[in-house]
């Protein structure tokens, strides 16, 4: 019997072709709250806790190009610190990602930004029709945006959540010409489905392999990216892989140190030429001074000229990012979510509840929202 977990992989370029059409189909409506509440003093708050907070960590980089006044800050910080993240006089625009809708953090975060600030709008990015945050959403200063059914993972690992998510929040941005970028977007789904055909088989034979320590590396939004990607391997394998994730800049300074003959680098690669730069000598160095067990490189575009590296695995996607725009960083996460579903199965675990020891739960437990 095929897994949640690996059909809820292979399904998400289709949820996103669909997301854009329901998106397409409510412009109206969607455009019209933005205006209302979007205004040149708002700020601009992406949160949600784990994996949803990720969301807001990659996208917070391309979205200041088009919202100068955008942070992402997890519910787990909004909770305790709110006072200090918030400013009660200025208007809040609090774009909430939520696959089920119930976290405690998810209603809390929402409850502490309705009492702290004076001038509140909201944005619930969810999953669950049967949630929290979409049962209170019919109040006018709440747009609910409700993905399709089957985004709801049934697998405790989030995986077709997280990139619909992002996936939303992207097009929201581009709301008012959203129709102008449907080959983007189809080009994005396509370069999903080239990771999936083309290099499936040779990420479950690497994820065969006997390594205790994994490392993600992106620059800019797909640092991000590189985020998520760490935590999919490491919840999924219960622990078994440790995992970590940097900027590639970053990296040199200390982290570096995680690197053994038992770990696994994947390299996520911009065709940003002048960032590849700086991504190129770290690839370089990184080979030159350790033996990991497998380096990864993937990239939307050429491969870059690495002299003597010599990659295990070079994931390619046809698209660069001229062809599929800023929506062209949410494939890449394929790669650390295939990786973290082989490598479950490797360590004997039950990719759809990876968690034996019971420390995770698809959602959160024992967090009590104190007043």
């Amino acid at each position: 019997m095929e897994s949640f977990t690996h059909k809820e992989i292979h399904q998400q370029p289709e949820m996103w072709r669909r997301e854009y059409k329901a998106l397409l189909a409510s412009k109206s409506e969607i455009s019209a709250f933005m205006h209302k509440y979007l205004t040149p003093d708002t700020d601009i708050v992406l949160t949600g806790a784990g994996t949803s907070a990720f969301i807001g960590d990659a996208i917070e980089p391309v979205m200041r190009g088009i919202w100068t006044n955008v942070r992402a800050v997890p519910t787990t910080d909004l909770i305790t610190h709110a006072e200090y993240l918030l400013d009660p006089e200025r208007p809040l625009l609090l774009i909430s990602f939520a696959r089920s809708g119930n976290s405690p953090e998810s209603v809390g975060a929402v409850n502490i930004a309705n009492k702290l600030c004076k001038n509140v709008a909201h944005i619930y990015i969810t999953c669950n029709k049967n949630g929290h945050l979409a049962a209170e959403s019919g109040k006018d200063n709440i747009l609910l945006l409700l993905l399709p059914e089957e985004t709801d993972d049934k697998s405790l690992a989030m995986t077709s959540s997280f990139s619909t998510m992002l996936l939303t929040c992207l097009m929201l941005a581009h709301i008012d010409t959203l129709e102008d970028d449907e080959q983007l977007i189809e080009n994005t789904a396509k370069n999903a489905e080239a990771v999936i055909a083309d290099y499936e088989s040779s990420l479950e034979a690497i994820a065969e392999r006997k390594f205790e320590r994994g490392v993600f590396l992106g620059s800019g939004a797909l640092k991000g990216i590189a985020e998520e990607c760490h935590l999919k391997l490491q919840e999924l394998t219960d622990g078994g892989v440790v995992c970590k994730f940097d900027s590639f800049l970053g990296f040199r300074h200390g982290p570096k140190a995680v690197v053994n003959d038992k770990s696994i680098v994947v390299y996520l690669m911009t065709d940003d030429e002048k960032v590849q730069r700086y991504e190129r000598d770290l690839v370089r160095q990184v080979s030159g001074n350790n033996h990991p067990v497998a380096q990864l490189i993937v990239i939307a575009g050429d491969v870059p000229q690495l002299g003597e590296v010599n990659a295990d695995l070079t994931v390619k996607m046809p698209y660069n990012k001229q062809q599929t725009g800023s929506y062209g960083i949410v494939p890449y996460v394929l790669v650390g979510q295939l990786l973290g579903f082989y490598a479950s199965l490797s360590h004997g675990l039950n990719p759809d509840a990876p968690s034996v020891s019971g420390n995770i739960h698809r959602v959160v437990e024992g967090v009590t929202i104190y007043e």
